[in-house]
């Protein structure tokens, strides 16, 4: 599909000047059609026919019986529906039409969609919205979208796009119905979403000539003026109308205005010199004119309601759109044809132009609206996908001093978040979170607030206000001009728009706020977008569609560039099919009811996004026990090797401070003259250097007579003596860590040099960091990585910084703590380190571990940071010892060569790369496919020898599934 580059102030030229929107390529056909059904119809019929009558799905059979009658007896023409529900209205549709000797037109205001009008169906962005795209591809994509819903629900004609200018700010009844200020930006978008809706076969129509879009007051309730210059009109207000005409618009509508320049004293809808003299004529539109409303205090006083209907259709318009009384309205129209006011020319000119209409919108053959699956199909995938796409590429950067956005430094500005408005603004806030530590300050009074803020050194405010409809309450009160006032003297703020752009209008000193985002709308995926956007998971490409401040002008844009941060979004904009991902809910469904494992977290990433992240089960087999959340910690086991250990190796190794072939004693001289001297960096990683698979080092601890844990060793209170944990109310004594050390140095090596897991070396590893670095490893991954890229839930001792609740529970243990391990480590040996260990120790969420997953498949580069170069992680992304069946790379597993027991499905590329973990965790990256699979669980509770996770083979079950959905 082409798109529309969006141009501003470049006029465009006139491609017709002579359009019939209505005819058809079968043109014959069509007027052989019009021509037999009008020679049978009688007047009564023909002027029955330029009547659209105003009804309501929601109303009762009985209210809905004039309308009945105004068919069967009076033969109107069609029928616009206001609110009710897509089916009752598909049934009174269906009704109707069985009633009418010549098919109804359907008509509705649908502006964004059915939902302007109905219950239960999508909801598209305002025109304001689009008013912000560059794409006008994405303008008219929504307006093939709304012809389908149109269409599935037996709707012929939608009254939009609305073309008017809003230039007036104060403008009651426009404003985000408008595509903005900018002349030519309105034609453009108008001219993509008509095109896109006719193309579907439902007829577009433009409103509200000659322009509604400065003015201030409300022509449903009373009679507006357009004070403009003939000469500026002409320039301005009918420029998208006549770009709109000469590209095949079908319909216009023509609004309830006073123009004095144009008509002196009579509202446009019911001027002649306007409708005949200046739409038809001057403009030569040969499509459908449809006046506003006739029922509208914009006309309705102007003259009784029979005398409304007849001066519309003598201006020259075709149908007259919901009269006050059609009766008074058919009998004026009747009397008049009668005494020669109407003639037959002008009669037959509007009658045929409708039946023509008609014939374009397949009446010649109509069928009835079928019932089944009608809600389901006005809510599909497609509309959402579409959607996140607009907001994606809408939502504008409209001031950002110092270059604060995207948001950077994660690890050293602390992140608030505020809450303005009367809306739900959750979404926004719970998006925040995905990418820092951001907390809710809720304090409503300045004190109060000025304390609660102090710790934070940027405050997120949004501005969160009812997105129901375009004429809501949208200004901030009183209280909140105040606060922000005081919070931007004090702090850096983020003011971020979930309301109509003129907001903004009522802020003094602008200036000193850091930056100010337009969201437009407080749409759910409006604020997902918007917290990505700020914090540099998309770019800002939107551009401001209308003047907000004196200082900020029509087409401001600050565009950014993407830091690389995971974004979150539908799947099928990724290039995957969710439809598939069901399978997944009932693998890990069912592997919880065999009782494989209490509960488990999985989430699921293509091409930078995170598809699927869904957590199941509770964190024990108790019913009662908590539900787990996708904030809920596992202990990782194994990955701590691929999360931790490996990405300082690999920096180090960047830094040249390692090379593959350094040698064990090289990093730790006490290894010198032992037998694990000579065994190279590339070997331990590679798990080839000999090393045994394990020791039990907690097993030396545990007196061999009485079966309980050494006093000597261990002690139930802290002291300096006993400074290490290792559970509740069990502390280890100081320098163990040696004795396992020493233990790892005097050990055996296995006999034949062969591939074989181990975690041995990796204490090694650890220690060498350490030295390295002069911190212990928790505090330096935290510095390295983690509190840079935003990984707040990726953690050693997570008691020391989440609630016990919070985390999962990982086994009783039975043979070494005797005690229920939950928030200490599993693994005995990273326990007996107090929880810190290169091979074990790191608990997380799977949101979290996808971010490192994400760090490596962007080869180093993650959060507008370098962290390591892409030649490094090449060399620790690659298999040496494959020749010997050793199907390792430096640290990291990779798919199971044939004949081989393994973890993958066996259906990822060679280039992908993951680990497993012992509690029953699993993280797998593919380049290739560009996708990322975090399995987490607690399979190892109550006891870790129930393998049946690993037995049944769930995790490669579900790495299967993610292949299968990947689309290409």
């Amino acid at each position: 599909m082409k798109s529309f580059t969006l141009l501003f102030f470049i006029p465009f030229f006139s491609i017709s000047q002579n359009i019939d929107p209505l005819r058809t390529k079968d043109d014959q056909a069509q007027t052989h059609w019009v021509d037999s059904i009008y020679k049978t119809m009688s007047l009564e019929q023909k002027i029955g026919q330029l009547f659209m009558v105003q009804s309501f799905s929601s109303q009762s059979s009985k209210q809905n019986k004039p309308i009945k009658e105004l068919i069967e007896k009076h033969y109107i023409g069609g029928i616009i529906f206001s609110k009710g529900t897509p089916v009752a209205q598909a049934k009174l549709t269906n009704e109707f039409q069985r009633k009418s000797k010549i098919p109804l037109f359907i008509a509705m205001d649908a502006e964004w969609g059915l939902a302007m009008r109905l219950d239960s169906v999508y909801a598209f962005p305002w025109n304001m919205t689009l008013g912000a795209l560059k794409d006008n591809g994405l303008v008219e994509q929504t307006g093939i979208r709304i012809a389908q819903h149109c269409k599935r629900l037996g709707v012929h004609i939608d009254f939009a796009p609305d073309i008017d200018i809003n230039t007036n700010p104060k403008n009651p009844i426009i404003g985000n119905r408008s595509f903005g200020e900018s002349k030519f930006n309105v034609a453009q978008k108008g001219i993509a979403f008509t095109k896109g809706m006719q193309s579907m076969g439902v007829l577009a129509c433009v409103k509200h000539f000659p322009g509604h879009g400065d003015t201030e007051k409300d022509s449903h309730k009373t009679l507006p003026t357009v004070s403009f210059s003939k000469e500026r009109l002409e320039t301005t207000e009918f420029y998208p109308f006549e770009r709109l005409i000469h590209t095949g618009v079908a319909s216009l509508m023509v609004g309830h205005l006073n123009v004095p320049a144009l008509d002196e004293g009579k509202p446009a809808s019911i001027s002649y010199k306007i409708v005949s003299g200046i739409i038809k004529q001057q403009m030569n539109f040969q499509g459908i004119i449809f006046s506003d409303a006739l029922g509208m205090k914009g006309v309705a006083d102007y003259a009784d309601t029979a005398q409304v209907d007849l001066q519309a259709f003598l201006a020259g318009n075709d149908v007259l759109l919901m009269s006050s009384d059609p009766l008074k309205g058919i009998e004026a129209l009747k009397n008049a044809y009668n005494t020669g006011v109407i003639n037959e020319y002008r009669l037959a000119y509007s009658v045929k132009k409708i039946l023509k209409a008609k014939y374009w919108v397949g009446l010649n053959k109509y069928k009835p609206i079928p019932l089944t699956n009608l809600t389901k199909d006005l809510n599909m995938k497609e509309d959402e996908l579409l959607s996140e796409k607009i907001y994606e590429k809408a939502i504008t950067l409209v001031q950002n001093n110092r270059n604060i956005l995207p948001l950077k430094d994660l690890a050293t500005k602390r992140t608030a978040y505020i809450k303005f408005g009367d809306d739900s603004g959750w979404e926004f806030f719970k998006n925040l979170r995905y990418y820092q530590d951001v907390v809710q300050l809720k304090s409503s009074s300045w004190g109060a607030l000025s304390k609660e803020m102090a710790p934070y050194d940027r405050i997120v405010i949004g501005v969160h206000r009812s997105n129901t409809n375009p004429w809501a309450e949208y200004k901030l009160n009183a209280q909140e001009l105040t606060l922000l006032q005081k919070i931007a003297s004090q702090k850096e703020v983020i003011l971020t728009f979930f309301v109509k752009p003129y907001a903004l209008l009522d802020i003094p000193n602008v200036k000193q706020i850091g930056a100010i985002v337009m969201a437009y709308q407080n749409a759910s995926i409006a604020q997902q977008k918007a917290a990505q956007l700020i914090y540099g998971a998309l770019p800002f490409e939107g551009v401001l569609p209308v003047t907000i401040h004196k200082d900020i002008l029509f087409g401001r844009s600050l565009p950014t560039r993407s830091l690389k941060r995971l974004g979150y979004g539908l799947a099928e904009n990724a290039g995957m099919n969710s439809n598939k991902f069901y399978k997944i809910d009932s693998i890990i469904t069912e592997a919880i009811q065999k009782q494989m494992t209490p509960s488990a977290q999985i989430l699921v990433a293509r091409r930078g996004v995170v598809v699927y992240n869904k957590s199941f089960g509770r964190c024990t087999y108790d019913i009662t026990s908590d539900q787990v959340t996708n904030n809920t910690l596992y202990d990782l086991a194994s990955l701590t090797k691929i999360l931790s250990t490996l990405p300082e190796l690999i920096e180090l190794y960047d830094k040249q401070k390692i090379k593959l072939d350094t040698t064990l004693a090289t990093l730790l001289p006490i290894l010198s003259g032992t037998n694990k001297a000579n065994i190279t960096v590339k070997e331990a990683l590679s798990h080839y250097g000999q090393l045994q698979s394990w020791l039990p080092f907690y097993r030396a601890t545990i007196d061999s007579k009485t079966k309980v844990l050494s006093n000597e060793v261990y002690s139930p209170t802290l002291s300096s003596k006993y400074p290490t944990q290792v559970a509740d109310n069990l502390f280890i004594k100081e320098h163990y860590r040696d004795t396992i050390l020493a233990s790892i140095a005097q050990s055996d090596l296995i006999k034949q040099k062969k591939y074989l897991y181990s975690d041995l070396a990796y204490y090694i590893f650890q220690r060498y960091i350490e030295l390295q670095k002069g911190k212990p490893l928790n505090e330096i991954i935290q510095k390295d990585f983690y509190g840079s890229m935003g990984a707040y839930q990726l953690t050693y001792l997570p008691l020391q910084h989440f609630l016990k609740s919070q985390i999962a529970p990982t086994e009783e243990d039975k043979n070494f703590r005797q005690q229920l391990i939950r928030g200490y480590v599993h693994d005995q040996g990273a326990a007996m380190l107090g929880g810190v260990a290169g091979h074990a120790g790191l608990f997380g969420t799977a949101n979290d571990v996808a971010k490192m997953m994400q760090l490596y498949l962007q080869k180093g580069y993650y959060g507008g940071i370098r962290y390591f170069s892409a030649n490094a992680f090449d060399a620790f992304n690659k298999t040496y010892f494959i020749s010997d069946r050793n199907r390792r790379a430096l640290g990291f597993d990779k798919p199971q060569l044939d004949g081989q027991i393994g973890y993958t499905c066996g259906c990822v590329s060679p280039e992908s790369f993951g680990h497993t973990g012992f509690t029953g965790t699993f993280a797998w990256a593919d380049p290739r496919t560009q996708t990322i699979y975090v399995f987490l669980s607690n399979r190892t509770f109550p006891t870790s020898d129930n393998k049946k996770l690993i037995t049944e083979n769930i995790r490669a079950k579900i790495q299967q599934v993610i292949q299968e959905a990947i689309i290409n």
